[in-house]
C-alpha cells in the first residue's frame, strides 16, 4: 500500500487580534498536520480558536488587525504565511476551498446560484462561460440537487438549508482541491439533513480525492467522519489522536467533558443534560498555566503555575497536555503522595 504523503502541516501558529481593549491571542502556539486523502477534526468550543486556524490557513482573514506572531502553515512545502494576499489568491479556492456555518450568510442574495458556483472556475481556469455552466449543472447532480437546471437560475433565498449547504458544497467542489475546509457543515440543519450532509461529504471526499478538515463542536459528527481529531481549548491543541483513541480512550479532562456533554440515546429521560462548569479563559490576558485549570475537577497546583508539555499514548501519536499524565504526577497517585 502507497503510503499517504502529509499535505499540509501547521507549526507553532500563534494569531492574534489588535482590539481597542488589547490583543486577543486567539491562536497559540497551535501545531497540526493533514495526509492526504483523510479527514482531519478540530473541535473545541465556540471561542477556541478553530475557525480562526482555518481563516488563517486560507489566507482570508488578512486585516490590519489581524497579525501572524509566529509559525509556518506549509501547504506541499510552500510556506503559506510568506505569502502576499495577492500571492494567496491562486490558492484559494483551487487548491483549497472552504464551506462556512452558514451559507445564507456568505451566498450573495443578488446573484443566482449558477453565477456564485462558476465565480471560482471562470477564476482559474480559461473557460468560456457555457463550459462553466455545464460544470455547475454537472456538480449540482454530484451533489444530489434535483432539478440542477432550474435550481442554478434561482436565487439563495429561494432554496432551503440544505439545499444552500449543498450549493455551498459545489461551490468549494468546482476546482477540485486537495482540501475543503468545512466550519460546522451542519449546525444550522435539521437532524435528518444534518446525516445526508454527512452522507454526501463522506463519498466526496472518496470521489474527488481530496482531505477534509472538519471544524465542530459536535461530536457525533466527529464520530461519522473523522479519522484523526484534534482537541483545541484557549488557542491551544490539548490533545491529539485517532478517532477510536479519542472516543474510547481520552486523555484530557477537556476531552472527557466534551465526551459526557454529548447527547446520549441510553441518557433517561429526567437526566439533566451535562455541561462543562465555568467559562472559557479571556485570551487578552490567557492564564500562564493550563488554560483548563480554572474548569478542571482534577486542577493541582502545577495546572495554574506551567503549561503541561504533551505526554504520549501508544503507537498512534495520540498525546495530551495534561499534568495528570505527567510520569511525576503518575507516581505521586502511585505512592498516595500529596498534590504536585
Amino acid at each position: 500500500m502507497e503510503e499517504k504523503k502529509k499535505i499540509l502541516e501547521i507549526k507553532n501558529l500563534s494569531v492574534s487580534f489588535d482590539t481597542y481593549a488589547g490583543e486577543v491571542q486567539a491562536v497559540r502556539d497551535a501545531s497540526w498536520d493533514v495526509m492526504e486523502g483523510e479527514t482531519v477534526a478540530i473541535v473545541g468550543e465556540s471561542g477556541c480558536g478553530k475557525t480562526v486556524t482555518i481563516q488563517t490557513v486560507m489566507g482570508i482573514n488578512r486585516t490590519d488587525n489581524c497579525r501572524i506572531k509566529s509559525g509556518e502553515i506549509l501547504f506541499k512545502g510552500d510556506d503559506l504565511v510568506k505569502k502576499t494576499r495577492k500571492e494567496m489568491h491562486k490558492y484559494q479556492g483551487k487548491d483549497m476551498s472552504i464551506i462556512f456555518q452558514d451559507p445564507f450568510t456568505y451566498l450573495n442574495p443578488t446573484s443566482k446560484v449558477r453565477n456564485q458556483i462558476r465565480e471560482g472556475y471562470l477564476k482559474h481556469y480559461k473557460v468560456s462561460k457555457k463550459e462553466a455552466n455545464e460544470k455547475v449543472i454537472e456538480l449540482l447532480k454530484i451533489v444530489n440537487i434535483p432539478n440542477p437546471e432550474r435550481v442554478a437560475k434561482q436565487y439563495p433565498h429561494e432554496l432551503s438549508g440544505g439545499m444552500r449547504q449543498r450549493v455551498m458544497i459545489a461551490m468549494a467542489l468546482i476546482c477540485n482541491p486537495k482540501i475543503l475546509f468545512a466550519d460546522e457543515p451542519t449546525t444550522a440543519l435539521d437532524v435528518t439533513v444534518q446525516a445526508q450532509i454527512i452522507d454526501l461529504m463522506n463519498q466526496l471526499k472518496d470521489d474527488f480525492q481530496a482531505s477534509i478538515v472538519l471544524i465542530t463542536h459536535d461530536m457525533g459528527v466527529v464520530a461519522n467522519m473523522a479519522d484523526r481529531i484534534y482537541v483545541m481549548y484557549a488557542g491551544k491543541i490539548v490533545e491529539h489522536g485517532l478517532s477510536e483513541d479519542i472516543f474510547y480512550h481520552p486523555k484530557h479532562p477537556y476531552t472527557i467533558g466534551l465526551l459526557q456533554a454529548a447527547p446520549r440515546l441510553d441518557q433517561k429521560k429526567q437526566d439533566l443534560q451535562y455541561s462543562i462548569p465555568g467559562t472559557p479563559p479571556d485570551l487578552i490576558n490567557p492564564p500562564k498555566g493550563c488554560p483548563f485549570a480554572a474548569r478542571c475537577p482534577h486542577t493541582m497546583n502545577i495546572c495554574v503555575e506551567e503549561f503541561p508539555e504533551n505526554v504520549y499514548f501508544g503507537d498512534n501519536n495520540h498525546f495530551a497536555a495534561c499534568w495528570l499524565n505527567h510520569p511525576a504526577c503518575l507516581k505521586e497517585k502511585q505512592i498516595g503522595g500529596e498534590k504536585v
